[in-house]
C-alpha cells in the first residue's frame, strides 16, 4: 500500500512549471504578522485552461522540534474558461496566485502543496527563521 507522500513531486521552482513558490514578503519577527506570497508558475507559466490548470494550493507549517504540521490554509482557483459555448470560451478564470498573513511563534518551515489537474500533486518548503 503507497502513501499519499510516495505520489508528491518535487523539483526547482525555476525549471518546473508545477512546483508552488513561497515568498516571504518583510521581515519574521516572533509574534508578528508577515505575508507569504504563493504562486505556481513563477518562472514557466502554468496554462490556467479548462484542459489543464492548477486547482488549489495549500499552505502548511512545520514548526521546529514538533511532530506534526499545522494546515495553514487553502486555496481553490475555480475559474479556468470554462462556458456553455465550450472549453476555453468563459469570461473569466483564476490565477494560482495568492497571499497569507501568517504570525508564527516559533521558527520553523512553511511548506507548499499545488495540485495540478494533469500532472498531480507538488510540493516545495522555505525555512523561517524568527528575529
Amino acid at each position: 500500500m503507497s502513501a499519499i507522500g510516495d505520489h508528491i513531486q518535487s523539483a526547482d521552482w525555476k525549471t518546473e512549471k508545477h512546483v508552488p513558490v513561497i515568498q516571504i514578503k518583510g521581515a519574521t519577527n516572533k509574534g508578528e504578522p508577515f505575508d507569504v506570497q504563493l504562486s505556481v508558475g513563477a518562472e514557466i507559466a502554468h496554462p490556467q485552461t479548462t484542459e489543464h490548470h492548477i486547482r488549489y494550493i495549500k499552505l502548511f507549517f512545520k514548526p521546529e522540534g514538533e511532530k506534526f504540521i499545522i494546515h495553514l490554509g487553502s486555496f481553490q482557483f475555480e475559474a479556468h474558461g470554462e462556458s456553455v459555448e465550450g472549453a476555453n470560451a468563459g469570461s473569466a478564470k483564476c490565477e494560482p496566485k495568492v497571499k497569507a498573513t501568517v504570525t508564527l511563534e516559533k521558527p520553523g518551515e512553511l511548506i507548499a502543496l499545488s495540485y495540478c489537474n494533469i500532472h498531480g500533486l507538488w510540493d516545495n518548503a522555505e525555512k523561517i527563521t524568527l528575529n
